[in-house]
C-alpha cells in the first residue's frame, strides 16, 4: 500500500472532502487560508513538526463544520470568511475579536491594583470571567490553547491572590504585594502575547 509523503497536502485535502457542502469559492478560500496559517506557523516555529502544527490546527471535520455553520449564519448577508475574521466578519457572525479576550484578561489585574476599593475588584473579576468566557468559545484557538490561556490569565492568579489573602504567614508591607502582582502582571501580559502569536489565522 502506498503511503503519502506530504501530510499537508493530505491534511487539506481531507479538509476540501469535508467541506465539499460549501460554495467553491468558500472552500478554495478556506483552504488558502490553512494554507497559509500553516506557512506563517512553520516559519515562525522553525523547530515545530508538522504532524504538531496540523494537530494545533484540529481535526478536518471540525474545521469543516465550523465553516459550514459559519457559512449558513452569514448566508443572508455579505460572504463570510469562514476561516478568519475579516473586516466585517465579527459583526456578521457574531464572531470576537481575538484581541478583546486578550484584553480583558489582562486589564483584569490592573483594574484590581489601581482601584483596590469597590468597584475596581469587582470590575477586574468581571473582566477575568468575561474574557475566559470569551477565549473558550472563540474559533481562533485550540483546545490545548484555551484551556493553558484559561488556567496562566484565570484560574492561577485567582488562586495566588485568594491565597495570598487568607494566609497570616505572607510577607507584610506594600513592596512584596506590589512586586508579587507585577509579576503576575507580567505573566498575564505573556500569556496573552503568546495567545495571540498562536491564534489561527
Amino acid at each position: 500500500m502506498k503511503t503519502s509523503t506530504d501530510p499537508i497536502r493530505d491534511y487539506l485535502h481531507a479538509v476540501e472532502r469535508e467541506a465539499r457542502a460549501l460554495p467553491a469559492d468558500r472552500r478554495q478560500e478556506l483552504l488558502a487560508d490553512l494554507a497559509e496559517h500553516i506557512e506563517v506557523t512553520r516559519a515562525e516555529r522553525p523547530d515545530i513538526t508538522i504532524a504538531v502544527v496540523l494537530a494545533e490546527l484540529g481535526d478536518p471535520r471540525t474545521i469543516a463544520a465550523t465553516a459550514l455553520a459559519e457559512a449558513g449564519s452569514g448566508a443572508a448577508g455579505a460572504p463570510a470568511d469562514p476561516a478568519r475574521g475579516g473586516a466585517g466578519a465579527p459583526a456578521r457572525q457574531g464572531r470576537v475579536h481575538p484581541l478583546i479576550p486578550l484584553v480583558m484578561l489582562t486589564l483584569s489585574l490592573p483594574f484590581m491594583m489601581v482601584f483596590p476599593d469597590l468597584p475596581g475588584p469587582l470590575i477586574g473579576v468581571l473582566f477575568r470571567i468575561t474574557g475566559a468566557v470569551l477565549l473558550c468559545t472563540s474559533v481562533h484557538w485550540t483546545a490545548v490553547h484555551k484551556t493553558t490561556g484559561v488556567l496562566l490569565t484565570a484560574v492561577l492568579p485567582t488562586a495566588v491572590i485568594s491565597a495570598w489573602n487568607l494566609s497570616s504567614g505572607g510577607p507584610a508591607g506594600d513592596t512584596p504585594a506590589l512586586l508579587a502582582n507585577l509579576a503576575m502582571l507580567a505573566l498575564l501580559a505573556g500569556t496573552a502575547a503568546w495567545l495571540w502569536r498562536a491564534r489561527r489565522a
